[in-house]
């Protein structure tokens, strides 16, 4: 049975419960996990033309790079969507803590091995690794989070956690400002973009908090007690078919995979193509140039980001989750297709990169609020990392689909192919539009149980 909102003018015990000192640790251990998680992104955005440069040798053409740039982001999200399932699946049944301990160390310890990498193949190889740990954080923190604290603040809650992970990202490309991922002997006789990914090994400290401070939700430990206790074959924690065979969390699945493709397809394979924007903007100029204005460009992108999910928060809180996906999808496909066609000097990355950032990254406040509310208790870390994770199967294939529609426009005479190509792949925005005429409104209810 499915739980229904309290009656009006009632309140329920959730609504009086008091915000404690470990409803924050919470919070802010969990947001510290995702956030480093995506920090180790953006370092491997930084470094992957600089890195395939050096390991592919001077014989290379920029149009190969950037091809094996694009394989090689696909490879992360091929194993980001499959440390989704398996995380997501271990996180019902393992228990959120514990997940969040292992993913947070494959995902930095393989971050750090990307730096000793010598062929394609390893570097590759490693990428996927870091998808695996990478795509189990996020369900893990977000569940973590919905089911720990008060209800009537866990809408602000999962957004300040998903808006903090731009945080991450912005420490990420401040660094490539003074360590240059393009510099041949920046430390210790080491290239740039190698003493890049040596420094996301660092994020691993944090498995200690997470074990010393952090226990397991109430409601997650009563949902296994429940299944334990029950012979009902569809109460299995953890069980993806039970989400396909379900009605109401088949449909909710169905919307989840949906909003998220229109997201993650848009950002991996359009959005964080934005130092290449940039390198093809500045074309001529010096190298060291590029990679600042990359650097900076890329954290005020992140800025944009974290005042996008601000906002997307505050929207979802006041007006309701469907309204909030609506604009910012709206904004998603527009300015996305602004930025890409207009962006031609330095100066214009530096308020335009923002301008996308916050467009872009806002849909994914959406999704640590409203993810983990369309699931009940036994199914929400499968459901979540089935939503937030297992698209990337789909998604993957967006970054080696532009760099092909630019090398096919670039034949077949097209001015400006790689602008002209994401334009195109920015249609996949409308999915998010379209999903939401079956999207349930979960404004103000509590979270689901069956």
């Amino acid at each position: 049975m499915i739980t229904s909102a309290p009656a009006p003018g009632s309140k329920s015990p959730a609504d009086r419960e008091p915000i404690t000192l470990y409803h924050w640790l919470v919070v802010i251990i969990a947001s510290a996990g995702w956030l480093f998680d995506c920090m180790d992104q953006r370092i491997f955005a930084l470094s992957r033309e600089p890195a395939l440069k050096e390991i592919m040798g001077a014989g290379a053409t920029l149009d190969q790079v950037r091809n094996w740039g694009g394989w090689a982001t696909t490879a992360m999200m091929i194993g980001w969507a499959t440390g989704g399932i398996i995380f997501g699946i271990m996180s019902d049944r393992w228990g959120r803590v514990k997940t969040m301990v292992v993913t947070l160390l494959v995902y930095s310890g393989f971050t750090g091995l990307s730096g000793i990498a010598h062929s394609i193949t390893e570097f590759l190889l490693y990428r996927f690794l870091v998808g695996l740990g990478v795509g189990g954080m996020f369900g893990a923190a977000t569940t973590l989070v919905a089911e720990s604290v008060p209800v009537r603040v866990r809408a602000v809650a999962l957004g300040s956690l998903q808006a903090l992970s731009a945080c991450g990202n912005i420490i990420g490309s401040l660094l490539s400002t003074q360590i240059h991922p393009g510099g041949s002997d920046v430390m210790f006789g080491q290239s740039g973009w190698r003493i890049m990914f040596f420094i996301g090994v660092l994020p691993a400290l944090l498995v200690v908090p997470m074990i010393f401070v952090l226990k397991e939700p109430e409601a997650w430990k009563a949902a296994k007690q429940r299944a334990r206790e029950s012979d009902d074959p569809s109460k299995h924690i953890g069980s993806i078919g039970d989400l396909l065979h379900h009605p109401t969390w088949r449909r909710n699945l169905f919307v989840g995979v949906s909003l998220g493709l229109a997201g993650m397809a848009g950002l991996w394979g359009i959005g964080f193509f934005s130092p290449e924007l940039i390198s093809t903007a500045l074309k001529g100029e010096p190298q060291k140039v590029i990679d600042v204005v990359r650097g900076y460009g890329t954290a005020l992108q992140d800025v944009g980001a974290f005042l996008g999910m601000l906002a997307f928060t505050a929207v979802a809180t006041t007006v309701g989750r469907r309204a909030a996906f609506f604009f910012a999808f709206l904004l998603c496909l527009g300015v996305t297709i602004f930025v890409f066609n207009s962006l031609r000097t330095g100066t214009d990355a530096y308020w335009m990169l923002p301008m996308m950032g916050f467009a872009q990254l806002s849909v994914f406040g959406g999704y640590a609020i409203y993810f983990p509310e369309i699931f009940p208790t036994r199914l929400r870390g499968t459901g979540v990392g089935f939503c937030y994770n297992t698209v990337r199967y789909l998604a993957a294939g967006f970054p080696p689909l532009l760099m092909f529609l630019n090398t096919y426009l670039k034949e077949h005479g097209a001015a400006e192919p790689f602008r002209l190509a994401a334009t195109i792949l920015s249609g996949i925005f409308a999915l998010g539009l379209v999903a939401l005429i079956w999207a349930p409104e979960t404004k103000g209810k509590p979270l689901p149980e069956d």
